[in-house]
């Protein structure tokens, strides 16, 4: 099965590994990516726009009931849970996970419920072990896992707990995990 959607978690040093993964990928990338990261309320008004004014494909900060586009990168407005409902997104109010609202957990395992085998799901930088529990159904349903490497994140804690947790499919810097991500979508689709 042809992968459908990316799928990134972070959280503490998020905003600069979101730029240098996201910034690599090309106006005309066909895939959607959806993005959690963890954020006050205060920062959610200007998030999504500092990022798009550093990337090449379009930022929009999800609605309830959006539908999902390939070419799009979507962030999780803060104090909301992201969910994908196979089409389109969900956002949810209920009691944050592992502290965190969004939690990375919810949004990797509902891909995972929706997508199965079709999603990446990537890992990043951060202080607490939310997306290691998502991380690893992403895995048991067949879809792809990618964590930064520890010794370049501002918090090593949560991909460290990921890789200790699992077998992760890649371990990679910050910096080579866009042109990976590039690859394996090309590589999939001279494979179709």
């Amino acid at each position: 099965m042809a992968f459908q959607i990316i799928t990134i978690g972070t959280s503490l040093g998020g905003f600069h590994a979101l730029k240098t993964l996201l910034g690599v990928l090309p106006q005309g990338f066909p895939l959607p990516v959806a993005v959690v990261q963890h954020r006050s309320f205060e920062e959610s008004d200007i998030f999504a726009t500092l990022l798009a004014s550093h990337l090449q494909l379009p930022v929009l900060e999800v609605e309830d009931k959006q539908r999902i586009e390939g070419g799009r990168i979507y962030i999780c407005p803060a104090n909301y849970h992201l969910l994908v409902e196979r089409s389109q997104f969900a956002l949810s109010t209920d009691a944050p996970v592992l502290y965190a609202r969004p939690a990375i957990d919810v949004l990797f395992e509902s891909a995972a419920d929706s997508f199965a085998d079709g999603v990446v799901g990537i890992l990043l930088t951060g202080m607490s072990r939310d997306g290691s529990a998502g991380l690893r159904k992403i895995k048991e349903k067949g879809g792809y896992t990618v964590v930064q490497d520890p010794s370049t994140a501002e918090g090593r804690t949560m991909p460290q707990s990921a890789i200790s947790s699992m077998l992760v499919d890649r371990v990679l810097p910050i910096d080579q995990i866009g042109p990976f991500v590039l690859q394996l979508c090309a590589d999939q689709r001279g494979a179709a």
